[in-house]
């Protein structure tokens, strides 16, 4: 790496396609860094290649890249294994980065004056935004020989139609290439590189090129810098999955919703015991965080941690090693925290964190690192010594913690209900199995472990993973929250450890952690002072309450008959409330009397081709009147953000509402037909299968029952054999014997564990056959990685 590359270093992958960023990785001040991280990217159907690009974070300013790689799927897929190497890094310059594709048809004509080229431009999509407005001023240049023509200019727009003609003559000399070039029109100052594709002579000659053809960048923009730049060691792999239809995963979502309903400690057969003794450390936050979905869509999430955190109760001899492990209890808990619980962190503790990041207060307690010469500013009187840093940092650090500690015990009524209820559940199924007055700190302790050791505590330590900061911090502010977040795990331990461990410098520490200790007590016990009902049956209720505004703003409405306007001028500004009963909008906020939509009557709310209208972020809301009839309105949001953020609201409010559609078109119906599928029937079914749960955070997660049902049935296809054996096909003679005969006492629980497993296995037959049929007709949805909204 550069000499210079200090700061975060990070990894971003991206498709050219412009899938969005799945991750970053960091390390501090490597010029070798190590990441072993694993992500895993969502990529569209028509994905070309990946770009790798490694940048050196920059706390102030912009971040700079120090180089990529580019793999293309050919690449990737060459090998069932995928790459496993080093790769030099290429020079990036930004302006030559290029996206889209450009649609031609070529022909080479003789007539008696010689041979004539002609390029038929029609059309280009997807092109990169240039301009402040968020699209671009695209014309072509095309090169044959030493000819060359313009096409016209076509303003504002990343979804051109030319379907203009262009011909070139022959000149002597030896046959020559034909390169296409788009570039960004600017009134003033020089155009800017959108991308260019290039056909040699002889496929001119021999197949001249029709079709859609992928941009690309100058070659010396892509060329091996020979190591010069230092190289990455990259393990990729591409899996393929297909999704099937919402009809063929019912049978195995009515199992695993029936799953919690029973008994969890004699449950050995259902699909969620069967999860569990499958799962190992590798996929089981990924299979939790996938089932927490699953069941918050359903307004089951409390039943279902339940289920789990009984079982694991259950199990659990040793009350200090309760929810100790990585468990499928203990990463669906956190994952659930992760998904409900994201604004209430953020209440909680961004204004404490911005004030840490503001402040740069110099903190230490350990000698070993105490580092005189950068906490001079804290003394006038020359050098400072040890223990007047040690002073001074533990009054920062307890001035810190004690609006830490105040915003949390303060914040049982800000908690979301369904967090609070699934706490009670967790507390009171702990009494019942640890009711023994030495243990009476389990309970507590069951409940903090979560709420601080595996949610406050990390938001504290990297507050950028929970979206709390947009930067990472410099060094010695994360030493600082290194040191608040010891703390909090200490009062999430109820201070049972202080003075245990290797860490006998955090002692100065240890008065006020104690004090603090008996106001967490009685903050867990109002967190858990909440009845049955306050959670309400669905997701919806619970996050969008009927009468509250939950969002509110101006957008660009278009109406679904537009007449002969042009589609631009089809959108008018309106302002829009949305609440859990209805969609309103009006000429403004005050003062009109505005139209509204009911929300049960929204089937559909999902993102629009930016080719439908040539304009970015529109997005489609559907909804069915009484008659069954189906109507489109098509919004248009000022960002992506606002896009996201409108998206996740309007699904939430709509959650609850059972005739949602399986699928609906990304396009528009204009000139007679779908931009889309290009069907002429306006009334054609959908072409593109819809999201039809919710959005859920300031993270805009997405959940899809469907992709959430397809990732449980494969992880069960891996103990599908395991359950045959264990269950179906009793090893012991003498059960064996008593389960036929209906004799013994666990005769009735083996045929009832018989049948499920038998039950399960046939849906799982089912599924396989489904897919075997899709597979031969060549339909359905296929899913690379994880499905986005």
């Amino acid at each position: 790496m550069f000499q210079d590359a200090c700061g975060h270093v990070c990894v971003v992958c991206t498709s050219a396609s412009g899938c969005p960023v799945s991750g970053t990785a960091t390390v501090w001040r490597s010029l070798s860094p190590f990441w072993g991280e694993e992500y895993t990217v969502h990529l569209p159907l028509d994905f070309h290649h990946l770009a790798f690009y490694v940048l050196d974070e920059d706390t102030v300013g912009h971040d700079d890249v120090i180089g990529k790689i580019s793999l293309s799927k050919e690449a990737i897929m060459a090998d069932p294994r995928g790459i496993d190497s080093w790769i030099n890094l290429s020079r990036v310059n930004p302006d030559a980065e290029v996206q889209g594709e450009v649609r031609l048809a070529v022909r080479l004509l003789q007539d008696v004056h010689g041979r004539c080229l002609r390029c038929h431009l029609l059309q280009a999509r997807d092109l990169a935004p240039r301009d402040m407005s968020g699209t671009s001023d695209p014309f072509a240049r095309i090169f044959w020989g030493s000819q060359s023509l313009e096409s016209s200019i076509i303003k504002k727009t990343r979804f051109p139609h030319w379907d203009e003609v262009l011909e070139l003559r022959e000149v002597p000399g030896s046959p020559t290439p034909l390169r296409v070039e788009l570039w960004d029109w600017d009134m003033v100052g020089k155009n800017d590189f959108l991308g260019m594709v290039e056909f040699p002579a002889q496929i001119l000659q021999h197949k001249p090129p029709d079709g859609w053809f992928r941009l690309q960048p100058f070659p010396s923009a892509e060329e091996d810098c020979g190591g010069s730049l230092g190289a990455l060691r990259l393990k990729v792999r591409l899996a393929e999955d297909r999704v099937l239809p919402s009809q063929y995963y019912r049978p195995l979502m009515a199992l695993l919703l029936e799953s919690v309903r029973g008994s969890p400690e004699e449950d050995t057969a259902s699909p969620l015991a069967v999860l569990e003794e499958l799962t190992s450390g590798d996929c089981r936050q990924d299979l939790a965080t996938k089932l927490v979905k699953l069941f918050l869509g359903q307004g089951l999430a409390g039943p279902f941690l339940d289920y789990l955190t009984r079982r694991e109760v259950a199990r659990t001899t040793d009350p200090n090693t309760l929810f100790r492990s990585n468990s499928l209890a203990s990463k669906a808990v956190e994952q659930f925290m992760k998904l409900v619980g994201m604004r209430y962190l953020h209440e909680v503790l961004k204004p404490v964190l911005n004030r840490v990041f503001e402040e740069k207060k110099y903190m230490e307690l350990d000698p070993g690192k105490m580092d005189l010469g950068r906490a001079r500013r804290i003394s006038f009187k020359g050098m400072p010594s040890e223990e007047q840093v040690r002073e001074t940092s533990l009054g920062l650090l307890t001035g810190y913690l004690g609006l830490i500690v105040d915003a949390v015990v303060s914040s049982a009524g800000r908690c979301p209900p369904t967090m609070r209820l699934a706490f009670r559940r967790l507390r009171q199924c702990v009494e019942e199995h640890f009711p023994a007055t030495e243990h009476e700190d389990v309970k507590y302790l069951a409940v903090s472990g979560f709420l601080f050791l595996r949610f406050f505590a990390p938001a504290i330590l990297t507050p950028k993973l929970f979206d709390l900061r947009d930067q990472h911090a410099d060094p010695q502010t994360s030493r600082s929250l290194l040191l608040l977040a010891k703390a909090v795990q200490s009062i999430g331990n109820l201070g049972q450890q202080l003075g245990q461990g290797k860490e006998l410098w955090m002692a100065p520490l240890h008065p006020f952690l104690l004090q603090s200790v008996a106001r967490v007590r009685d903050f867990l016990d109002q967190l858990v002072d909440v009845q049955e009902d306050e959670e309400a049956g669905g997701p919806a209720r619970a996050l969008v309450p009927p009468s509250v505004t939950v969002r509110e703003g101006f957008l660009l409405k278009r109406k679904e008959e537009s007449g002969g306007l042009a589609a631009r001028f089809a959108f008018k500004k309106r302002y829009f409330r949305l609440s859990g009963e209805t969609l309103s909008y009006a000429k403004g906020p005050e003062g009109q009397v505005p139209t509204s939509i009911p929300v049960s009557h929204i089937c559909a709310v999902e993102r629009v081709d930016e080719g439908a209208f040539q304009l970015p972020h529109v997005m489609q809301v559907v909804t069915q009147d009484s008659a069954g009839m189906l109507h489109t309105t098509y919004l248009q949001c000022k960002n992506v953000n606002d896009l996201n953020q409108w998206l996740s609201a309007l699904r939430k409010a709509s959650a609850p509402n059972q005739d949602k559609l399986a699928a609906c078109h990304p396009g528009a119906f204009r000139g007679g037909r779908w931009t889309c599928c290009l069907q002429a029937e306006r009334s054609a079914a959908g072409c593109s299968r819809t999201h039809a749960a919710v959005t859920l955070g300031d993270w805009s997660d997405p959940l899809d029952p469907d992709a959430e049902a397809q990732m449980v049935y494969r992880q069960l296809l891996l103990g599908r054999d395991q359950l045959r054996l264990t269950v179906l096909e009793e090893p012991n003679p003498d059960a064996a014997s008593e389960a036929d005969t209906g004799q013994g006492p666990c005769s009735e629980a083996l045929a009832r564990q018989r049948a499920a497993a038998a039950h399960l296995l046939e849906v799982l037959e089912d599924l396989d056959h489904a897919h075997e049929k899709f597979q031969w007709q060549g339909q359905g949805k296929v899913a690379l990685g994880c499905r986005g909204p």
